[in-house]
C-alpha cells in the first residue's frame, strides 16, 4: 500500500483474495464545499405496464388522456415527480424520478391500484397485468421522453410484445 492510501481486502471464496487501494482524500471523507448535511437522490425510473391480456382497454383517446394525467398526478403525490407519461391502448410508459423515501414496489402499487380504481369509474372493464421497472441513466432521459411521446407512431409498426422483449434483454432480465 502506498502512503496516503486506504486499503480494502475482500475474500470472494476460500481460495481467492483481492485488495483494492483507495486514495485518501486530503480532508478525510468531506468533499470541499459540501458536507452532505442533506439526503440527495437522483434515480430515474422507466415503468411499463400493460392491460390484462394486452386488451386495448385504452383505445378511447379521451380515456387514454385521462389515465395518463391521473398517472402523472399519482407520481407527483408519491413524491416521485413524473417527467413523461404516455402509451397506447394496451400499455403505459412512465418516466419519473424515484423519491428519496419511496420504493419501486410502493410506487407501482399506487400507480396500478389508484389508476385502476379511477379508470373503472369511467370504463368498468379495465384490468391491468404485471409491470417492468428499469433504471435510466440521466444521459438517456431526453431520448426516453421522445420515445414515450412517439408511442402511437412506434406502435403502428411494432407490437407491445415485440417492444417489451428487447427491453428485457437490454436490461438483462431473461
Amino acid at each position: 500500500m502506498r502512503a496516503g492510501n486506504v486499503s480494502c481486502s475482500c475474500r470472494i471464496s476460500s481460495r481467492s483474495f483481492f485488495r483494492v487501494d483507495f486514495p485518501r482524500r486530503p480532508f478525510g471523507n468531506i468533499v470541499q464545499g459540501n458536507d452532505m448535511s442533506q439526503s440527495l437522490v437522483q434515480l430515474y425510473l422507466h415503468i411499463v405496464f400493460s392491460t390484462k391480456n394486452r386488451v386495448a382497454y385504452l383505445a378511447d383517446e379521451k380515456l387514454l388522456i385521462v389515465i395518463h394525467k391521473y398517472l402523472h398526478g399519482i407520481c407527483d403525490k408519491q413524491e416521485c415527480p413524473a417527467i413523461k407519461v404516455g402509451g397506447v391502448a394496451d400499455h403505459v410508459h412512465i418516466l419519473c424520478r424515484l423519491g428519496k423515501t419511496g420504493s419501486v414496489t410502493t410506487l407501482v402499487g399506487h400507480l396500478k391500484r389508484d389508476s385502476s380504481k379511477h379508470a373503472k369509474t369511467i370504463s368498468p372493464r379495465l384490468k391491468q397485468a404485471g409491470y417492468g421497472a428499469f433504471s435510466i441513466s440521466p444521459g438517456h432521459v431526453d431520448a426516453l421522453v421522445e420515445y414515450i411521446a412517439n408511442q402511437a407512431d412506434h406502435h403502428r409498426k411494432v407490437s407491445f410484445q415485440d417492444e417489451f422483449r428487447p427491453l428485457l434483454r437490454k436490461y438483462r432480465i431473461e
